[in-house]
């Protein structure tokens, strides 16, 4: 029943940026975060950003940190990485995340997952 969708993907060059949007509908629990990863073919899914819905916390890994920002409209229950500077490394599917407990960087520890959506960064 939750469902967690994100959008806004897509293929673009080195140096340019893009918007990642997520929309979570179905929650029945109170929610303490939220969070991007991401999955390259042939690697783990990697930690990227987490955010603590009700404060605004903010989270990032070193690779991205800078870089990127993990924002959230908390009228419209959408969930946002703006991602600048955009690099050929993180060419990745990138997917959203939710969970109960903010602080947490492994995948395993998240319960709730979007579907991903591509993105490629041509060099």
């Amino acid at each position: 029943q939750v469902q967690l969708v994100e959008s806004g993907g897509g293929l673009v060059q080195a140096g340019d940026s893009l918007r990642l949007s997520c929309a979570a509908s179905g929650l029945t629990f109170r929610w303490l975060a939220m969070g991007w990863f991401r999955q390259a073919p042939g690697k783990e899914r990697e930690f990227v950003a987490a955010i603590s819905w009700s404060a605004g916390d903010t989270d990032y890994a070193d690779s991205v940190k800078g870089r990127f920002t993990i924002y959230r409209d908390n009228a419209k229950n959408r969930m946002y990485l703006q991602m600048n500077s955009l690099k050929p490394e993180d060419t990745a599917v990138y997917y959203c995340t939710a969970d109960t407990v903010y602080g947490r960087r492994r995948a395993n520890d998240y319960s709730y997952w979007g579907q991903g959506t591509q993105v490629t960064v041509a060099s």
